[in-house]
């Protein structure tokens, strides 16, 4: 496990962390809601990408200095902040205050709109930036050049293998507790469908029946509509069984501390990565019936304590911001033919 320390007097700046994935629904909430913090306790996530101020209109920018910052189609602004930025979450923040004069927000909170917000109480520098507004996760970000990484002498905890997100607690509900879908479900289909656009170079796909077609049909059938000469796509990762024939595409996992998309023995597949949650959701949905496995109940029984499966009002959707992003992002899109799909979707 790692502590971060200020560069200037050696503060510690957080508790004791570990390493994991960045999670893909980072910069993509929803808006007019407070939010839960991003990370879980006691994790760190490094952002390799530009985030947040300065930024610069594109028409400003220019084709090769946006490649540069890792966008390839036009978008209203690109970012020239610091890369590999540091977020965990708020309850692992140590020995920061807030800097007054630099807490704006849109209206529920603060959004690191003029940079920095948090200073080291040791030496008065500006290491970090909370945003708590709405639309944003609570998170705090460490500036990658005000901060120190130090090992904090305790062990860390055995990294989790693929055998894990089989596990029944990896997997995350598509429904909130209230009824409303799960703005990590959101943002997570947004993203792969940017990456199954690229993998299909904007075909229409087919999905395999089940909770797949169930709950991603709608998304994909929105930006993939029918059509003629379509792509097949399954559901592939550890613990299940390879499927047959080989879809043209596989939906994969990603891993949860690297980050990387699992990869079958077959190494020429196609692959689109899937937030690991989601995926573990999609492969195994949990017991869903009252009715036991074998057997019956008895005669005269009656059951009224088994609660249905919460079904929001309207189907599934991405979020539109988390597919065009990515897909900006994606070197494919400089290509004719996703360029044209990108400028037609573009929000």
């Amino acid at each position: 496990m790692d502590v971060f320390v200020c560069a200037d007097c050696g503060t510690e700046l957080t508790a004791p962390v570990s390493r994991v994935a960045l999670p893909v629904h980072t910069h993509h909430g929803a808006w007019e809601e407070l939010h839960p913090p991003l990370m879980e306790p006691g994790t760190y996530a490094v952002d390799p990408q530009p985030s947040g101020p300065p930024w610069r209109l594109w028409q400003d920018v220019g084709d090769e200095a946006a490649a540069r910052q890792g966008v390839y189609a036009p978008v209203y602004s690109v970012s020239f902040g610091a890369r590999n930025k540091v977020v965990l979450a708020p309850g692992d923040s140590r020995s920061m205050t807030l800097i007054p004069e630099k807490c704006e927000g849109y209206c529920q909170g603060v959004d690191g709109r003029a940079g920095p917000n948090l200073a080291c109480t040791g030496c008065g520098r500006a290491v970090a930036t909370r945003m708590d507004d709405c639309g944003s996760w609570q998170t705090v970000w460490l500036e990658p050049d005000s901060v120190i990484r130090r090992p904090s002498g305790l062990p860390a905890a055995p990294p989790p293998d693929w055998a894990d997100v089989e596990h029944a607690e990896h997997r995350v509900p598509p429904v909130e507790p209230d009824g409303s879908w799960s703005r990590r479900w959101e943002a997570a289909i947004g993203v792969a469908l940017a990456h199954l656009v690229a993998a299909t170079e904007n075909h229409p796909v087919t999905l395999p029946a089940g909770p797949v077609a169930e709950l991603l049909g709608h998304a994909v059938s929105i930006y993939l509509p029918p059509g003629p000469d379509p792509r097949s796509a399954a559901l592939a990762g550890p613990g299940i069984p390879d499927p047959r024939p080989r879809p043209d595409v596989i939906l994969v996992p990603r891993h949860p501390v690297t980050g990387e998309p699992w990869r079958p023995s077959d190494r020429e597949a196609t692959v689109v990565p899937l937030d690991s949650g989601v995926w573990a959701y999609l492969t195994s949905p949990g017991e869903t019936s009252p009715t036991p496995a074998t057997g019956g109940l008895p005669e005269g029984v009656l059951r009224d304590d088994y609660p249905l499966p919460p079904r929001p009002w309207h189907p599934l959707e991405p979020h539109h911001y988390a597919l065009s992003d990515t897909l900006v992002r994606l070197p494919a899109i400089r290509g004719p033919r996703l360029r044209r799909y990108h400028d037609k979707y573009r929000p």
